[in-house]
């Protein structure tokens, strides 16, 4: 039998959304964990869409919720059901005393199987590759590993490197998640887009670039950038400016999913120290995803080349900057002083793998504090609440 994993951080999540609503949209990438973290939620009764005899069970969605009230219940790729958003809407409308959490590879307004998005009856919850908590309940705190063979749960554990498993599952993607949900021919061009931005991951996007390669029109290539970030396979970093003349306005950077991924496409999961930067830098996007559940993340840069790796506000007059790097001792100040020449109020943050104790230091005139991982999340707590 195998072990069930209690990932507490978003089991957490779960009982706090619940609070709310009574339907929980929980959705991420395949192999995210989705199916394990909710057979781990306490007295759970399971339902598998991708069974015959289970859709059948909700071909009277009045009946099947009245057989199970009070209960705690998972509906497993809901998708595969002919009419998964009036399900819902039923479940909400007419049986609140039923907690129920719903599972998908994209967001629900993506999917071409639910013609309503059931507005005020549902919370989303977006299940990211493991975090830093996730990697304590593992009982493994490897950032090496981590950074090396991604998040997704599987991939992280297994005994040997999991090259095939990083092509399977690309397969896999295109045939269960892009197929059912969007209904696209060309395999090829989709597929090698997908290798392209791994390989290319963290950079400024330029859809022109990538037609001629994927044999597709520029068009196709934004079109199937909006799939994948609607499935969550990228991340679409869009630039924060208020001062156009001076700043990038428009040019978004894309970034990978997954680390595992990026290693594997970009240095055959052996990076240099630079490309294990990089990765980085993705890991610690993954965490401000993770906890704070939504994309309102930016990057800055200007026209003569300074850069901010991420930025994050509650108030735009007071933007917070997260800077990224493996060694403290490797920070650049540069890029802050071009930032906060143009946005002086905010607070200065710099995550560094090497550091385990938080300290402030100052660069000139201007403050930055310096932490590890596990000090961001309460950080991120403090810039939401200004």
């Amino acid at each position: 039998m195998e072990r069930i994993i209690k990932r507490t951080f978003w089991l957490n999540k779960l009982e706090s959304l619940w609070q709310k609503h009574n339907i929980i949209w929980l959705y991420g990438v395949r192999r995210a964990g989705k199916t394990f973290l909710s057979k781990s939620v306490l007295d759970i009764m399971y339902f598998d869409c991708e069974l015959p005899r289970i859709r059948t069970m909700f071909d009277n969605p009045e009946d099947f919720f009245a057989s199970v009230r009070g209960k705690t219940i998972v509906i497993d790729e809901i998708h595969r059901l002919g009419n998964p958003s009036e399900t819902l809407k039923i479940g909400a409308d007419y049986f609140p005393d039923i907690r129920i959490i719903a599972t998908g590879s994209s967001s629900i307004s993506s999917s071409v199987k639910f013609k309503d998005t059931l507005t005020g009856r549902k919370s989303n919850l977006w299940l990211l590759p493991m975090t830093l908590d996730d990697m304590r309940d593992f009982r493994r705190d490897d950032i090496e590993r981590r950074l090396l063979r991604g998040g997704l749960p599987p991939f992280f554990l297994s005994i040997g490197y999991p090259e095939i498993e990083f092509q399977q599952w690309l397969d896999d993607f295109w045939s269960k998640d892009i197929q059912e949900l969007f209904r696209l021919e060309k395999k090829h061009s989709f597929t090698k887009l997908m290798e392209l931005l791994f390989s290319q991951s963290g950079g400024i996007f330029d859809a022109s670039r990538f037609a001629r390669p994927c044999e597709v029109s520029r068009t196709t290539i934004s079109n199937y950038l909006k799939i994948l970030e609607e499935t969550t396979a990228a991340y679409v970093v869009r630039p924060f400016s208020s001062y156009k003349p001076a700043e990038i306005i428009s040019a978004p950077k894309v970034y990978g999913f997954d680390t595992g991924f990026i290693a594997y496409w970009r240095d055959s999961g052996k990076p240099s120290n630079e490309g294990k930067g990089l990765l980085w830098e993705h890991l610690v996007l993954n965490e401000i995803y993770a906890h704070l559940q939504h994309r309102k993340v930016f990057y800055w840069r200007d026209k003569r080349g300074h850069e901010i790796d991420f930025t994050i506000y509650s108030d735009k007059t007071k933007p917070a900057i997260i800077e990224c790097k493996l060694k403290a001792e490797n920070f650049d100040p540069a890029g802050l002083f071009a930032f906060r020449r143009r946005y002086p109020s905010g607070k200065n943050f710099l995550v560094a793998a090497n550091q385990s104790v938080k300290f402030t230091k100052s660069f000139k005139n201007l403050k930055v504090t310096i932490i590890s991982l596990k000090d961001l999340p309460g950080e991120l707590k403090s810039i939401q609440t200004g």
